[in-house]
């Protein structure tokens, strides 16, 4: 089934401090991609000002980004088994810095969303390239967990220092400035990379088939395109006909993939329930957390007035909560039990969304901290483990098929988040009355989003516009609570389900796993 078990040379001779260092670089990766995907949440309304972007256009800058990185993650994952994970991150890197400087000076909101887009073709380049060098550095399983806990938690931190490097940058410099500070970091990446990074790839790789990467990158969009159209404008034609047509560009991917001889991706994958639970926790986790980040952001700048780096810091307990989880999520599972810390982690998330539905607009920060804490502990231990099971369930060949499938269950989840529970709040929102003797074109901009009711307020007499902005404060809050109790909902059930279908599950033990 697998190619003969061969490696690089290089690969088995990296020293120990060489595997370390090695490791150092993969995580500056990982941090810039994950930093990227949060940063635009608090730039969101300074580009809104400055491009002024309709609600639709708005949401496409935001998700364009996931939906990309999604739709070529799984062929970009084949590629770097193919040519080379070494060459394919190094090349993502340089474009990936190169495409950073368009999307900081961008005129318009068109040029935006294709800026964004083509940063997701690079960033797919980036995310399956550093897990499944992982796989090939480290070939001891108790240093792989740790290496694994590092490369999760660098994603966790990245997500929540973004908002505070953000914060810091939009206070002192424009919007662009958030893009621009990938340019060092990918510079220093490139640089050390090309020395110390050893080379992988797969020994009998055979031909990258064209058909395959071209039939899911347009299932995956069409089918995330529809949840995202239905979500926003309820069940239309368009809608309806995107997912049809996704979903049997999706089925005839599969077909394809189970007839080649080199399959872009390896169906048989999923055979192993372990890696099968541990791809389905990834996406229901980040699809309930993904929403709530999104919007977090907007609540404590615009419902609670802080300021974006204080906002940034308040955000902070979850990265620290994740840090913390990942590095000691594999001792964990080895301790107790796989299912126990991916169940556990999942339940902590469920009921700490939960907890959100008692925020109010006036709610003081201990409660948010606390909320925000559980949720990072939790994503921290529920991902580092599935991320190690995932990669633990394969041969080393095809680790960078698999790391690519379970970033792409993540990206997945997270344009799906912000598209459902999104649109719940949007839907919620939408619905509140506005003071008497509000212009119809002011009332407008304020049933379009918080910001633009903010906004809008600044046209009508204080009185008038600050009923206006308390109005949709409040409908912004009830949007927030619906959201929040559907993401405990999904979050509680999926922990339940992954209870059963992680039953048996271990992490390897020791230099001989990394021989299966």
């Amino acid at each position: 089934m697998t190619a003969p078990f061969s490696l690089p040379t290089k690969d088995e001779e990296l020293s120990r401090p060489g595997r370390w260092i090695a490791l150092s670089v993969l995580v500056l990766a990982v941090l810039l991609v994950a930093v990227d995907a949060t940063v635009l949440g608090l730039a969101t309304p300074f580009l809104s000002e400055d491009l002024k972007p309709t609600g639709t256009q708005l949401l496409w800058i935001g998700d364009v980004y996931s939906f990309v990185i999604a739709g070529l993650l799984v062929s970009m994952g084949s590629l770097g088994d193919r040519i080379g994970r070494k060459k394919l991150l190094l090349t993502g890197a340089t474009a990936f810095g190169l495409v950073s400087v368009l999307n900081a000076y961008a005129t318009s909101p068109e040029l935006m969303i294709v800026a964004r887009a083509l940063l997701g073709v690079a960033g797919a380049t980036l995310m399956p390239s550093t897990l499944a060098l992982i796989r090939n550095i480290f070939h001891d399983a108790r240093e792989r967990s740790v290496a694994i806990g590092i490369w999760g938690a660098a994603a966790s931190a990245g997500a929540a220092v973004g908002p505070v490097v953000g914060g810091f940058l939009l206070e002192h410099f424009w919007w662009g400035s958030v893009f621009l500070i990938n340019l060092p970091v990918m510079a220093v990446l490139v640089v050390v990379g090309v020395k110390l990074l050893p080379e992988s790839k797969n020994p009998a790789p055979g031909p990258w088939d064209l058909a395959s990467v071209g039939l899911s990158l347009i299932g995956i969009i069409a089918v995330v395109y529809a949840i995202k159209e239905g979500a926003v404008h309820g069940a239309s034609w368009g809608a309806g006909a995107a997912a049809v047509a996704g979903v049997a560009t999706l089925a005839w991917f599969v077909r394809r993939q189970l007839t080649l001889k080199s399959p872009l991706l390896d169906m048989h994958l999923f055979r192993n329930r372990g890696f099968s639970a541990a791809v389905l926790a990834d996406l229901l986790t980040i699809l309930g957390l993904a929403g709530l980040v999104f919007f977090l952001s907007q609540y404590l700048q615009l419902v609670q007035g802080r300021r974006p780096l204080e906002a940034g810091l308040a955000e902070l307990p979850a990265a620290i909560g994740a840090v913390v989880a990942g590095l000691l999520a594999g001792r964990a599972a080895r301790r107790f039990s796989v299912r126990a810390a991916v169940s556990g982690g999942l339940a902590a998330i469920g009921l700490a969304l939960g907890a959100i539905t008692l925020v109010g607009q006036n709610t003081s920060y201990p409660l948010l901290g606390a909320i925000l804490l559980v949720v990072g502990v939790g994503a921290g231990l529920a991902f580092t483990v599935t991320a190690d099971v995932i990669l633990s369930s394969v041969p080393k060949e095809q680790a960078g098929s698999a790391s690519a499938v379970s970033e792409t269950a993540y990206e997945l989840g997270a344009a799906l988040g912000i598209a459902l529970l999104g649109s719940i709040v949007t839907g919620v929102y939408r619905g509140f009355p506005v003071p008497e003797g509000t212009p119809g074109p002011v009332a407008d901009a304020a049933h379009e989003s918080l910001g633009g009711a903010v906004e809008a307020a600044s046209e009508l007499p204080a009185q008038t516009g600050a009923e206006l902005v308390a109005a949709a404060q409040r409908a912004f809050v009830d949007g927030l609570h619906t959201a929040s109790s559907i993401g405990c909902v999904v979050l509680v059930a999926t922990a339940v389900a992954a209870w059963f279908l992680l039953r048996g599950q271990r992490l390897e033990d020791g230099a001989a796993a990394a021989h299966h």
